[in-house]
């Protein structure tokens, strides 16, 4: 048989898929099972949004390709919209609308980074981010976090972590698989020290609308003079429309960023989904109370697990925010893919072993809270008070 390509076959088999596995072996003995490995959205669509996705896509007008950078429709509907967000000035050539927020990803460092560059990211880190990287031959340097101070990097290490070869430094916030929030003047620093260093930060906020405060400013990065010669942003509509399937991401960045992600779009997707596109568009706003709703029952859902957890003798709460929880298993001696796979087998619960995060983790569990409402969530206490592993 020829070859594979050494830096793919490599990748380790990805982590949703295999713990889902291990839910299936569950046998449903103390009830359904409890699924807070993956993070979709745990209620559907809304009705209108569904609507006009349905009359886009049986439209001739959609049926052919677009812009590579997305179509002007929800290009100006994105900018007008972070333009309010973020109180500063963004134009429809900042935008470009990808495939979901990992593509996104991949084409923000495609364009700045190259094999044998290296990439800044924190420790946990986002697994996909690690594993694109790897693929492309990109090193990835790791700034460790501290549970102590709620998983947020220090400046003074990301400033020391800066070496010649690193071209970006990429964050998540609010953060997985930590839940962490990044509070604005955090950012702000960090982002002065990309400035000082030359380097780009890719900043994913595919989860900030669940940030408490819908309409709050998450910070001011992109009122600074001259941002978008250092700053790239990504989003994801998935979550916060419901449309994980239908693929739909944003990129908003400098135009000649992306001038030079159009050049790799065009090797890649041609053009993102175009009815989606026309779906988002023409709802953005007018489902805005609807979303604002979604945020507040997904911060039900956070205290719920706060309170189940606080019942539970030496389970801790790292980190806690939007759709994920880092949670520190009581279990000393035993890896978190040991805990992991015993609770998904024998207890009906699944969520993610801290170690898929990054490294010194294996206290850690990532529970995904945004897909069970707060009943089920309660439902926790009980099935975890009485674990023993074998």
């Amino acid at each position: 048989m020829p070859r594979f390509n050494p830096l793919v076959e490599e990748l380790s088999t990805p982590p949703i898929p295999l713990v889902q596995g291990w839910g299936r072996a569950y046998d449903g003995s103390l009830g359904p099972l409890i699924d807070m490995s993956q993070a979709v959205p745990g209620y559907p669509a809304h009705p209108d949004l569904l609507a006009k996705l349905g009359e886009a896509a049986a439209s001739l007008s959609y049926s052919g390709y677009g812009a590579i950078e997305g179509d002007d429709g929800l290009r100006g509907v994105y900018a007008a919209h972070v333009s309010d967000l973020y109180g500063a000035s963004v134009n429809p050539g900042n935008i470009h609308i990808t495939a979901g927020c990992n593509e996104a990803f991949i084409c923000s460092v495609m364009a700045v980074a190259g094999a044998g560059d290296a990439i800044l990211m924190t420790n946990p880190f986002y697994f996909n981010h690690e594993t694109t990287l790897a693929m492309m031959g990109v090193r990835i340097a790791l700034v460790d976090t501290d549970s102590a101070k709620g998983f947020l990097p220090d400046p003074k290490d990301v400033s020391a972590a800066i070496t010649g070869d690193v071209r970006a430094l990429a964050l998540v916030t609010p953060n997985n698989p930590t839940g962490a929030i990044y509070p604005a003047e955090l950012l702000m620093e960090i982002f002065e020290i990309c400035r000082q260093k030359d380097i780009w930060l890719i900043l994913d906020e595919t989860y900030r609308d669940f940030l408490e405060g819908f309409k709050a400013r998450p910070h001011l990065l992109f009122q600074e003079a001259g941002w978008e010669n250092h700053l790239i942003g990504l989003y994801s509509f998935s979550k916060s429309f419901c449309i994980p399937g239908h693929r739909l991401g944003a990129i908003m960045a400098g135009e000649r960023v992306v001038e030079q992600i159009a050049k790799i779009m065009d090797n890649i997707q041609i053009c993102p989904p175009r009815p989606v596109q026309a779906a988002v568009a023409q709802t953005l706003e007018s489902l805005a109370d609807w979303r604002e709703a979604n945020r507040a029952e997904i911060g039900r859902r956070a205290d719920a697990l706060r309170q189940t957890m606080a019942g539970l003798p030496g389970w801790d709460v790292g980190a806690i925010g939007a759709y994920f929880a880092f949670i520190r298993h009581p279990f000393e001696g035993r890896t978190s893919i040991e805990v992991a796979e015993h609770m998904a087998r024998r207890l009906g619960i699944t969520c993610l072993p801290g170690n898929f995060f990054g490294n010194g983790l294996e206290r850690y569990l990532r529970f995904a809270f945004a897909n069970a409402d707060s009943a089920t969530i309660s439902l926790l206490q009980g099935r975890l008070k009485a674990m023993v592993l074998d």
